[in-house]
């Protein structure tokens, strides 16, 4: 497992191992359920697979949220489909700074496979080819695993705001823009506002003037003095693992993700908001 990539990986390096790495192509656009598929139908990475964000990385809206988690064995299948097997190294990119991408690095790494990274720089920095018709694989023999990731439900979160413990408050980083959580603008849920005591971390910020991830360094300033126990949450789980990345690239413990996040905490009127 040395030479797995399991966070970020540069374009030279997927140029260099096209054919070789399994490709995932996470486009979105919001509020078009197939502007995705057309940007990917219209020009790829070689090899890659489009990745849906509604079809594939998660359930149908509902009490868990705009994005709730996919079933974990329809995901599975989904991995096999794009045929994708436990050994393979996976890369997955979008053209939103890894917003959608990171999505699909969490979503792989909680069925249990490591060797899974991100497109730092996403189509933005390839300069390789494109290719414009896709390839049906042989389908792969992706399975789940022990899961290396940490998820929290809001159940969790309540009782440790009520908790008064300070070993067992969980610290609350939430990675929607700063005018969302000021309850200044809400593009996306009925309700604006944050969570009680979360510090506003935007995703965007994880990244430099370029579109690139920043240094372990830079990250590990940003997340490292917030305080214990972190989880990350947005609005409905998406781009919160975009943090979650940045914090495991700072070298940091991996962080919790409320999966939910605040479109699924706004369902019960009896939950704490801000304001």
């Amino acid at each position: 497992m040395s030479d797995a990539r399991t966070t970020i990986v540069s374009a030279a390096e997927l140029a260099g191992n096209i054919g070789r790495w399994r490709v995932l192509d996470c486009r979105v656009v919001m509020g078009d359920p197939g502007g995705g598929r057309a940007k990917f139908d219209a020009g790829h990475i070689p090899g890659a697979q489009h990745a849906d964000l509604d079809r594939h990385l998660a359930a149908a809206p509902g009490t868990g949220g705009r994005h709730p988690l996919p079933i974990p064995e329809e995901l599975r299948d989904a991995f096999q489909a794009w045929g994708i097997s436990d050994d393979d190294q996976v890369v997955v990119y979008d053209d939103a700074g890894g917003a959608y991408a990171g999505r699909a690095w969490w979503l792989a790494r909680w069925l249990g496979h490591e060797k899974v990274a991100v497109l730092d720089g996403g189509v933005s920095a390839w300069n390789g080819p494109w290719m414009t018709n896709a390839d049906t694989p042989a389908i792969g023999t992706f399975s789940i695993r022990a899961s290396l990731v940490h998820a929290v439900d809001a159940a969790a979160i309540e009782a440790g705001l009520g908790s008064g413990d300070a070993a067992a408050t969980h610290t609350l980083i939430d990675a929607r823009s700063q005018a969302r959580f000021d309850a200044i603008e809400e593009p996306f849920d009925d309700i604006a506002g944050h969570i009680p005591g979360a510090h506003c971390v935007p995703f965007n910020d994880n990244l430099d003037a370029n579109g690139l991830f920043r240094s372990p360094a830079e990250l590990r300033a940003r997340f490292e003095s917030l305080g214990p126990n972190p989880v990350c949450y947005c609005g409905s789980g998406v781009t919160a693992a975009h943090n979650v990345l940045a914090m495991r690239i700072a070298g940091l413990p991996e962080p919790a993700l409320y999966p939910g996040s605040w479109s699924e905490w706004i369902r019960d009127p009896a939950r704490p908001r801000v304001p």
